[in-house]
Parts: C-alpha cells; sequence; structure tokens
C-alpha cells in the first residue's frame, strides 16, 4: 500500500490546527489524510449550512459535503491562493456541487413526467426547450455566500425571492417564471433591479463580489 499514489500517507508529528488553509491544502495534496480531517474539522459546518439551504433535506445535503470533500481529495490543487480566500473557494465548489444536484433531480422528474401517459396530446407538446445559460444566472457563482446573505436582507421582497431562487435553489429564470406563474420579463427585471441594487449595497459597505 505505501507504493499506492492514492493511499493516504503516514506525515510527520505536526500541529495541524496551526497551518492555515493553503499550507493544509500543500499537504492534501501530499495525500496527507490529517489535513483533510482539519480541513474538514474546520469547514463542514459552513459547507454543510449552505447545502442545507440549497438542498433542504439534511440527507441530501450530507450528500453534497461528501461529494465536496471527495473533490478536495482527488484535486487538491484545483485550490489557487491568488483567487481568494479558501472558505469563499470551498463554498462556490459546494455551491456548484449542489446545483448540478438540484439539476440532475429536475432532469430525472421531467424525464419521468414526459414518460406518463398524455391522454393523447402530441408527445412533442410537452418537450420544454432549453433556454440555455443565463448571464444573470451565472452571476451568482461568484458571490460570497456572508455577502449574499448580508445583502439579500436589504432587498425588496419581490427581489430577494427571484434571487434566492437562482442562488439557493439554483433555478433558471424561465423556471423561476414557472414557479411564481410571472411573466419571464418581470423576472428577468427583477433580477437586474435587485443585481444593481446589491452592487449599490456591496459598495456601501465596502464589499466587493470576487470573480
Amino acid at each position: 500500500m505505501d507504493n499506492d499514489p492514492d493511499w493516504p500517507k503516514q506525515m510527520e508529528s505536526v500541529d495541524y490546527q496551526s497551518l492555515n488553509d493553503q499550507q493544509l491544502m500543500m499537504r492534501l495534496a501530499e495525500r496527507d489524510a490529517n489535513a483533510l480531517t482539519t480541513i474538514y474539522d474546520r469547514y463542514a459546518r459552513p459547507i454543510y449550512s449552505l447545502a442545507i439551504k440549497m438542498m433542504g433535506k439534511p440527507e441530501r445535503a450530507e450528500e453534497v459535503v461528501q461529494e465536496v470533500f471527495i473533490k478536495l481529495w482527488r484535486k487538491p490543487y484545483s485550490y489557487d491562493p491568488q483567487r481568494g480566500a479558501f472558505i469563499n473557494w470551498v463554498l462556490g465548489v459546494t455551491h456548484n456541487q449542489a446545483i448540478d444536484e438540484l439539476q440532475r433531480e429536475r432532469n430525472h422528474e421531467r424525464t419521468i413526467s414526459h414518460s406518463l401517459p398524455n391522454d393523447g396530446e402530441d408527445e412533442q407538446s410537452i418537450d420544454v426547450p432549453d433556454p440555455g445559460p443565463d448571464p444573470a444566472d451565472q452571476a451568482w457563482y461568484s458571490v460570497r455566500l456572508d455577502i449574499v446573505r448580508l445583502a439579500l436582507t436589504q432587498l425588496p421582497p419581490a427581489q430577494r425571492m427571484v434571487i434566492e431562487l437562482a442562488y439557493f435553489s439554483g433555478l433558471t429564470q424561465v423556471e423561476i417564471a414557472e414557479r411564481l406563474t410571472e411573466p419571464l420579463g418581470t423576472i428577468k427585471t427583477r433580477t437586474r433591479l435587485g443585481l444593481q441594487k446589491l452592487k449599490v449595497i456591496l459598495e456601501e459597505e465596502g464589499l466587493r463580489s470576487e470573480r
């Protein structure tokens, strides 16, 4: 096992709690399982908090957390300290993982729905065209969770709702319009105004979203 590159190596005695995030990730790249344990102890709670907010159920959130730490173990070099703090990066990984899970669930539900009898209706009539990626939807991938929570509380309720559905539920603007039974144009307008308001709030607070 010692020659297996994927098997955790036995490292020298070290105070892992005294290491910063970058040092822990460097040790993780050397297959140091203790480094992964320390990162888990340090960040599992905020990662789970975001996952449960997005997924809704504990078991689904736990699956997201597990996948995040599996990715850390498999690809420790994905983190670039020059692009920002580790907590912001790992929450971004968590957000993306949750979005992927939600999208897979929605695709599965659509597949089941389309496979059910439709009382003689043209099968093509129930196909939902793919609206494609929307810039407003993609914008949320780069926003830090703590900034979002702070700024969202200051938005008008209608704008806050569409942005929360986009960020925490991973819905596209088309899906938000369907859920709220509002015209797509109205959702786009609320999203645009909400993003503009957030920018003003962040500037007033001396904060910036990290790209």
